[in-house]
């Protein structure tokens, strides 16, 4: 088994692969290893959104509150997905619950850390924000469908 260092964590993987060594380098130092437990909850919606997180193994279940419906699955992900996008925009504020479908390990990454440092890397920061706008266009998509499949059959 090949032991991996986050620096080659990240440049492997096609969200960061066009960041220059240097970039990829201040990512990997935000990021540290994570491990969730079956049915742990990763983040809840309204609380503070410092982190976002590369799935390395297992899934989750991004979930919407739903009133009376209660909570709704509107997105499940897996190796390979990105967590999370609140991080990144203001108020800094989780907009759904997440939580683990079964053992989850991630690469975290500490939110409040690469904002301080995009602050200094305009460069950097305008890769991340292309880069997380795809992410969050794809979410944004697939909520929909997620609604229209639930709801507009009413």
């Amino acid at each position: 088994m090949t032991i991996k260092t986050l620096d080659t964590v990240v440049l492997e993987h096609p969200l960061f692969a066009a960041l220059t060594p240097r970039q990829a380098q201040i990512v990997a130092g935000c990021a540290s290893n994570v491990v969730f437990d079956e049915g742990e909850a990763i983040f809840k919606s309204g609380d503070k959104a410092d982190t976002f997180y590369l799935l390395r193994h297992g899934q989750v279940a991004v979930d919407l509150h739903a009133g009376e419906r209660g909570a709704l699955t509107i997105d499940t992900l897996g190796q390979g997905d990105l967590l999370g996008w609140s991080w990144l925009i203001p108020p800094y504020r989780w907009q759904f619950d997440a939580r683990a479908l079964e053992l989850v390990r991630a690469v975290a990454f500490d939110g409040a850390c690469l904002r301080g440092k995009i602050e200094h890397d305009h460069d950097l920061g305008y890769q991340l924000y292309v880069r997380f706008s795809r992410v969050l266009l794809e979410r944004l998509q697939t909520t929909r469908l997620r609604l229209v499949d639930v709801y507009g059959n009413n």
